[in-house]
């Protein structure tokens, strides 16, 4: 009998979904008893309308979930790693591949530890065959960690911090020029708490300097904004 797997891939690069489709295919051609019902969405807005609007006669089984995507409308869910968390709190039989681009250890320990994904694998490093056995194993018995994402996280970082929501929401409002004192208006903190988060985020990310725009700089090049 086959098992039919409900799969939704939220990428914003139609290359790349055609590429997991095909990777799907593949697989299915390989073992006639995986078979897949394919949708895709190209930002966290739709991503979320389609997560929503499925009965529960019709939950998706996997997700490949891309972490650089486009935020939803109401800025709530700034990228891929605050959608994954949604996607663990309300749909807890999932299973999710990560892929990303980002290979700074300390952004992919943050994503094992907030979405702990049963599939993870950098863009850039993979190949097609590689896939094709990451859904597989994924599948049947996860997880699955790509040879250079092992090899990351064999690093030490000499910080263990993870990165929160509110921090997130902190570093995105920061890096789109909204002022400190602006800032209790859109977020649950007050002036206090801000700077208090701010001298916590430098010190985690080692910026050696107290000015914001250092502190951004290098959470965009971490992937935190």
């Amino acid at each position: 009998m086959h098992n039919i797997f409900n799969v939704l891939i939220i990428d914003d690069h139609p290359a790349i979904i055609d590429i997991y489709k095909i990777a799907l295919e593949r697989l299915n051609s390989l073992n006639k008893d995986f078979c897949f019902r394919v949708e895709s969405a190209n930002t966290c807005q739709e991503a979320l309308e389609k997560l929503n609007y499925k009965s529960t006669d019709y939950q998706f089984d996997l997700i490949f979930l891309d972490i650089r995507i486009p935020p939803s409308d109401d800025g709530k869910i700034l990228g891929g790693e605050d959608l994954g968390l949604k996607i663990r709190e309300e749909h807890d039989d999932v299973k999710i591949i990560v892929l990303t681009s980002y290979n700074d250890n300390f952004l992919l320990n943050n994503i094992i530890k907030t979405i702990n994904p049963e599939g993870f694998l950098i863009k850039t490093d993979f190949g097609f065959d590689e896939i094709v056995e990451a859904i597989k194993i994924v599948l049947i018995d996860p997880p699955y960690y790509s040879r250079s994402i092992i090899k990351l996280l064999r690093k030490q970082m000499s910080n263990d911090f993870t990165i929160d929501s509110l921090d997130r929401q902190l570093l995105y409002h920061l890096s789109i020029g909204t002022k400190t004192k602006d800032l209790p208006d859109v977020l649950p903190l007050s002036i206090a708490g801000i700077e208090r988060r701010k001298r916590h985020l430098k010190n985690a990310l080692n910026t050696g300097s107290k000015d914001d725009n250092v502190l951004i700089q290098i959470a965009k090049e971490k992937g935190f904004v």
